[in-house]
């Protein structure tokens, strides 16, 4: 089973908080830095947001203030992130260079105040912003107390003015060469919007009166995205370039990105950073541990790697429609949530409620007159439990048998061309991550080119871009003796967005042995019958159509529209010592857990460990040793059944049945009796008690 490094080498997990000393007086601080400390904080993150404090004026440097907060910080024993101040520019700057802000697709341009609202595109801002990071790198860098540095703060936005546009038409001139190549691959002599001047390509800017599937080209579309990512790209590493000549080797550069969020390429972002970063709101409502956990993995994925969480909710937030507050014991149970995924740090925003502002009534660990807040003391228990499970937990990583393949490209394509307007490629990638997250079962996110060797499993929900690469790259993981699930709406798309000239799966069809007759956006669910059970399809259903004579239908469509009456559902093959699976429909929850059940069979992978619901489990692994957390995230006490174990956090033995309070943890050390590890490919027991 793959296990992925620790984020950065540390002798105790980090436990931070966002502080914003320029808020408040400096005889201030050092009550915040005890009532801190007491918590068992042992982190800080600054700067992010002050660009108007550090440079006032353009080309005037007051950064005192931070260095006597960073000096009083390590006094109480605090180690210092710096956040690049970027995502907030000052007054003075925008007044001057107004093209520094973001224009939308209205034509409008963001007004001085909010955050977030550059231009990315505009040079004359990537040029302050680069040199503001770098006052702080020469500033800062020396400095043994920093250990890291955040680039900006979640980017999020495009710009749709003239001087991203012409970007954009240089980063496909770089992309194509010509302009006979670009038409070529973008299919252009459909609707006669083939170009003889590459000033003539627009932005993907979509009328309120025009459908978006009707106004551009999907092939411009997809390259739009990767031009934003570029250009995120390159802002990131000129902010980074500038501050490296300064920082201390050990120090570490980060970015927090938002989960699921998909402006932009994470992978690509990931890239030159050394750790990624996440922020984990809950928001409106309570943890669904199956989503976020899966938001986690994804991040870990990024550079398959632990790594950071750089804010998450103290208390509640103020951005949702019902901001309601975690209940008690949810923060705690939150935390560990998050550390059972690969988180090394976890760090709260923020510290203290500023009194003005946009974010007043967003939850914080001090009220505004800077007295703890209730969650305070759940907050400090937490720390000190932190410290008590470093030793245990410092050098171990998420260890996983099964693999989820996820590609931004293809998420891109699918909800350009949804045809339903329900299939939300997140929605169907959890369908088949939730079953084996129920199960206790290890998962990692990762792109398709990442290395597979290692994993029993591997699930393409869908593949929908099969580029040559990744064709060579799955046959390898199969000539392996690896096990390969391809759900629907894969093998579709090639590089350009363009359909291949092959039916569905593409080329992988020689291995599954089955191609795609058909499919159907479904206006009504379809009936699946099989031995691995019955139920239905909703969304979307394709028509298997069996090409090899040892193929294996496992499940078939009951009376429906006609079309997939009796037809193939489901099928497996045996290739070599490898196996295929073909998913050709949206299944209900019931179906793909027996159709996942059958998988993980099949792949030799079992778990001693069969939590009950809302109880989640996740094994970290290392030189440390073995260690195995135990959540449970309902209202309600829940019991699991146990081998007999060391529970580090309550420092005593447990076994057989035990019970779990109420958002209640458990840290169990040393290698469990698990993984009673059937051969591959063993015969699932199927439903009814057939083989």
């Amino acid at each position: 089973m793959p296990t992925l490094p620790p984020s950065t080498p540390s002798d105790v997990l980090r436990y931070g908080v966002a502080w914003y000393p320029e808020h408040w007086p400096e005889d201030r601080w050092p009550e915040d830095l005890r009532l801190m400390r007491e918590a068992g904080i042992n982190t800080v993150r600054i700067c992010d947001f002050a660009w108007s404090t550090l440079e006032p004026a353009d080309g005037v440097f007051e950064l005192d203030l931070f260095e006597r907060a960073i000096e009083q910080a390590a006094e109480f024993g605090m180690k210092v992130i710096i956040a690049t101040p970027t995502a907030s520019p000052p007054a003075w700057l925008t007044a001057a260079h107004p093209d520094t802000l973001a224009v939308n697709q209205d034509g409008v341009r963001s007004p001085h105040g909010g955050r977030c609202h550059y231009n990315v595109g505009s040079a004359t801002y990537r040029q302050f912003a680069s040199r503001i990071a770098g006052k702080l790198g020469e500033r800062f860098g020396p400095y043994p107390q920093v250990i890291g540095w955040q680039i900006d703060n979640e980017y999020n936005r495009a710009s749709y003015d003239a001087e991203t546009r012409l970007r954009f038409q240089d980063f496909l001139r770089g992309r194509y060469g010509t302009l006979d190549e670009l038409n070529r691959r973008w299919w252009t002599r459909y609707w006669s919007q083939s170009y003889s001047d590459w000033g003539q390509i627009p932005l993907p800017i979509f009328p309120s009166t025009e459908h978006p599937w009707m106004v551009h080209n999907p092939a411009l579309r997809l390259d739009f995205q990767r031009f934003i990512t570029q250009l995120y790209a390159t802002y990131q590493h000129e902010q980074i370039a500038a501050i490296r000549p300064h920082a201390r080797l050990e120090q570490v550069f980060t970015h927090n990105f938002m989960g699921f969020f998909d402006l932009f390429d994470h992978y690509a972002l990931s890239d030159e950073l050394d750790v990624a970063g996440f922020d984990n709101y809950i928001g409106d409502g309570h943890l669904d541990f199956i989503r976020n956990g899966a938001e986690h993995d994804l991040t870990r994925g990024l550079k398959r790697r632990n790594y950071w969480v750089l804010e998450t909710q103290a208390g509640a937030t103020n951005h949702m429609t019902t901001n309601n507050a975690l209940n008690m014991g949810e923060i705690r149970s939150l935390v560990y949530h998050q550390i059972g995924h690969g988180a090394d740090l976890i760090s709260y925003w923020q510290w203290r409620s500023a009194l003005g502002g946009q974010e007043q009534y967003w939850g914080t660990v001090l009220h505004p007159d800077g007295t703890p807040r209730p969650h305070y003391a759940e907050i400090a228990q937490i720390g000190a439990e932190l410290s008590q499970l470093s030793p245990h937990l410092i050098g171990t990583t998420p260890v996983s048998a099964v693999a989820l393949l996820h590609r931004y490209e293809d998420r891109w394509a699918l909800n350009f061309h949804r045809q339903h307007e329900d299939f939300d490629p997140i929605g169907h990638l959890l369908s088949y991550y939730r079953p084996l997250r129920e199960a206790g079962i290890g998962t990692d996110i990762v792109h398709p080119l990442a290395p597979l060797e290692g994993y029993r499993l591997v699930v393409a929900p869908h593949l929908h871009g099969l580029t040559p690469e990744i064709y060579e790259h799955l046959s390898s993981y199969l000539r392996g003796g690896g096990h390969l699930i391809i759900g629907p709406r894969s093998g579709v798309k090639d590089d350009d967005n363009a359909l291949l000239p092959s039916k569905q799966p593409g080329k992988l069809a020689e291995w599954a042995g089955v191609e795609v007759e058909q499919y159907f956006s479904l206006h009504q669910p379809a009936a699946i019958v099989g031995m691995l059970g019955s139920g239905q399809a909703s969304i979307w259903a394709e028509r298997l159509g069996v090409r090899a004579d040892d193929v294996e239908v496992l499940a078939r469509y009951g009376p429906s529209n006609g079309w997939l009456d009796g037809q193939a559902a489901v099928t497996t093959r045996a290739v070599g010592a490898g196996r295929v699976t073909v998913v050709g429909a949206w299944l209900d929850a019931e179906l793909m857990q027996s159709v996942m059940a059958a998988a993980l069979q099949r792949s030799g992978v079992q778990t001693a460990l069969t939590p009950p619901p809302g109880v989640e489990v996740c094994r970290r692994s290392g030189a440390a040793g073995e260690v195995t957390v135990i959540i449970n995230h309902s209202a309600t006490p829940q019991t699991i059944q146990l081998p007999a174990a060391h529970d580090a956090l309550g420092g005593q033995q447990v076994s057989g049945d035990t019970r779990l309070e109420p958002y209640g943890v458990l840290v169990l050390t040393g290698q469990l009796e698990r993984d009673l590890t059937l051969r591959p490919d063993a015969e699932p027991v199927l439903a009814g008690g057939g083989q």
